[in-house]
């Protein structure tokens, strides 16, 4: 089973749009608008992602009470470091995965690129300051993988993972003038 839907709230739905339409490619391709329960009311924005099963939304409120001063960085919301909460999606190959990073990179974002040694991923933020991730699965997962995992559920002190095959960071491309 996958999901629908992950909705978030979002401060500057211009941007939110540019960013996840022209640089992410996920469609705008509905909007639902109405009264929010707690009062005001609000706009809810859903972006197709891959096919009419998958999408991320967001929501911009109009004075719905309490939402003078929310934070849209889910980490800084939650306290902790900004890589922690993100999103993360699914790129089918190799060649994918690099486009992705040449598009964010073309778009003014900078990208960190992370070999985990069973999947490779790449990073950027989000105009709502979420970290936001593209990646391809590269190896399988086996027995052993499955043991260590539930082990690790009550490990106090577990044995490190090891280290990323390769971190680099790729500057954003310079404007053209």
């Amino acid at each position: 089973m996958g999901y629908h839907h992950l909705a978030l709230a979002a401060r500057d739905m211009k941007a939110v749009h540019a960013f996840y339409e022209g640089v992410m490619e996920f469609e705008l391709v509905k909007v639902e608008i109405g009264p929010a329960p707690e009062g005001g009311w609000a706009k809810h924005f859903f972006y197709r992602m891959d096919d009419d099963s998958k999408f991320i939304a967001f929501w911009e409120l109009h004075d719905v009470p309490g939402t003078e001063d929310f934070e849209t960085n889910l980490s800084k919301a939650a306290g902790v470091p900004d890589h922690i909460n993100h999103i993360s999606f699914d790129v089918k190959d190799r060649a994918e995965l690099e486009r992705r990073r040449e598009k964010w990179r073309a778009a003014g974002l900078d990208v960190l690129e992370i070999d985990h040694n069973w999947c490779h991923s790449i990073y950027t933020k989000d105009p709502n300051g979420n970290f936001v991730e593209f990646c391809l699965t590269t190896g399988a997962f086996s027995k052993a993988d499955r043991e260590e995992a539930l082990a690790a559920l009550s490990a106090d002190e577990p044995a490190f993972s090891k280290p990323p095959a390769s971190v680099k960071v790729h500057q954003a491309k310079a404007a053209s003038a």
